[in-house]
């Protein structure tokens, strides 16, 4: 029969912290949240950290080259996602790493003969009342004109003009040359009194925009997550079908690091491509996953592996539990593969990071996790939720909603994360994910401030500056069902909820 596991599969909801003495050190300005992103040998420094402990998936819905930028200005990183040609992933990566603060690409363009009701419906879209209007109605097309909006009201204008009647013509613009500083860009924003200056080349196509509301922001990126070059790091997914073509123009674009994405990595596949990789290019930087057991670590460390995804069927759009009857709850995982990362190290010397991806509901989750030993998080739904992420944002019933699937839903039809590679995807596949909404939440760096002051009072709470002190300090107990209960409001009206007929 099958070996049956003693301990109960446990998720992050079923556990709570038990405070500690939270000491006068213990301040919020005090608590460091960096954390290794990849493997390094005791006593030596790892070549790359992340500065807060957050990541986002390797998903269609999640992780393009606008969410790496924020992500990594606010100190976390993106992993490109794999679904997309090899050209696309590697212009996304090549995108972040030639970004400059404060020049942004134009999100919202415009063609000339367009009219105030296309307009309105990009304004609906992307929240965006500043937009470019070019030859082609690309971001870096021939610029004709901006349009913003003290062009046009949209109450007392016909919305069957042309964007050509209404916009500020190119003629009337102030605009910067390719080259320009940022601190020469805010003089002119300044100097001429406007909302955004345009950036051109030579030849007039537009490069980027510069917006005098970000002015205060670019003194404000901290934490923000770099190399040597002052360029922001980003990460890119790969998978065991195509990395051989994938992973050379990956790096040539630039990519600091890469992940094998898979739903289940305990596999030969992965194996041979970790060791594949670090042949034929010994400088990579390479993770491995999903595994939630210690044998499945093991495996992915042996094979060369620089970090160690753990989770399979937490996310929130995963079914593969559902599917296959495959996975284990996270906190279970978490604590698992934890335990059997400190053996390696102290075995080897190595010490391998680990993942948590999948499994978070509330940011306190994200505590648990750190405290049961992962180094970092990597969330989808949570990123899928903010503008930066490159799903349409649309209201439903009056609320403003995001779209978000999984990477193994009829929709992304990403089966090479999903296909064991014993047979052929198009005969065989069978979806592992859902498409879905989440509540459209705003700007990632609003929320990600608020999540981050969550997980530093936790930290306080259990007399932790530091996540490597938190792991050591932390105290852990499971909850009962009616424990649970206690966890939020109960047995009283809100005054948000106050239908008292």
């Amino acid at each position: 029969m099958a070996k049956l596991l003693a301990k109960t599969s446990k998720t992050f909801g079923e556990f709570l912290l038990i405070p500690g003495l939270t000491t006068k050190a213990c301040r919020p300005e005090a608590v460091d949240l960096a954390t290794p992103l990849v493997k390094f040998r005791k006593s030596e420094s790892p070549a790359l950290k992340l500065n807060i402990p957050f990541t986002s998936a390797i998903m269609q819905a999640v992780s393009d080259h606008h969410l790496a930028i924020a992500l990594a200005q606010s100190g976390g990183l993106s992993f490109i996602y794999t679904s997309q040609s090899i050209a696309n992933q590697a212009e996304m990566v090549r995108q972040v790493k030639k970004f400059k603060a404060g020049f942004v690409e134009s999100d919202s363009n415009l063609l000339i003969d367009q009219t105030i009701a296309d307009v309105l419906a990009l304004k609906e879209k992307t929240g965006h009342t500043t937009m470019a209007v070019t030859d082609d109605g690309s971001a870096h097309g021939q610029l004709l004109g901006i349009l913003g909006s003290r062009d046009y009201r949209p109450d007392k204008i016909d919305h069957q003009l042309k964007v050509g009647e209404v916009m500020t013509p190119r003629e009337k613009l102030i605009c910067g040359d390719e080259g320009l500083s940022l601190e020469e860009a805010n003089d002119l924003i300044w100097q001429h009194k406007l909302n955004a200056l345009p950036i051109v080349d030579k030849n007039n196509k537009l490069l980027s925009l510069v917006f005098r509301k970000d002015y205060d922001a670019h003194h404000e990126y901290q934490k923000e997550l770099i190399d040597a070059n002052k360029q922001l790091l980003v990460g890119a997914g790969i998978n065991t079908h195509d990395y051989q073509e994938r992973v050379p123009a990956l790096l040539e674009a630039g990519a600091d690091v890469l992940c094998l994405d898979s739903s289940d990595g305990y596999n030969e596949w992965q194996g041979e491509a970790i060791k594949l990789i670090k042949k034929d290019y010994p400088k990579a930087k390479v993770g491995a996953g999903n595994v939630v057991d210690g044998d499945g670590f093991r495996y992915l460390a042996e094979a060369g592996a620089d970090f160690v995804k753990v989770g399979i069927g937490g996310g929130s759009i995963c079914i593969t539990r559902e599917q296959k009857g495959i996975g284990r709850g996270q906190a279970s995982a978490v604590i698992a593969v934890a335990k059997a990362r400190d053996d390696y190290f102290r075995q080897t010397g190595i010490y391998i990071p680990i993942c948590s991806d999948g499994g978070v509901v509330q940011d306190y989750h994200i505590a648990l996790a750190l405290a049961m030993g992962a180094d970092w998080v990597m969330l989808g739904r949570y990123f899928a939720r903010f503008d930066e992420s490159p799903s349409a944002k649309i209201k439903i019933n009056g609320n403003y909603v995001k779209e978000y699937w999984g990477e193994g839903s009829e929709r992304a039809r990403n089966w090479q994360r999903y296909s064991d590679h014993s047979q052929l995807a198009s005969k065989s596949a069978f979806a592992e994910g859902v498409d879905a909404y989440v509540p459209y939440a705003g700007k990632l760096e609003d929320n990600l401030n608020i999540a981050l002051a969550k997980i530093k009072s936790t930290m306080i709470s259990c007399g932790a500056t530091s996540i490597k002190e938190f792991q050591q300090r932390a105290k852990i107990t499971e909850v009962s069902p009616t424990s649970l209960r206690e966890n939020g409001a109960h047995d009283v009206i809100t005054r948000d909820n106050q239908d008292l007929n």
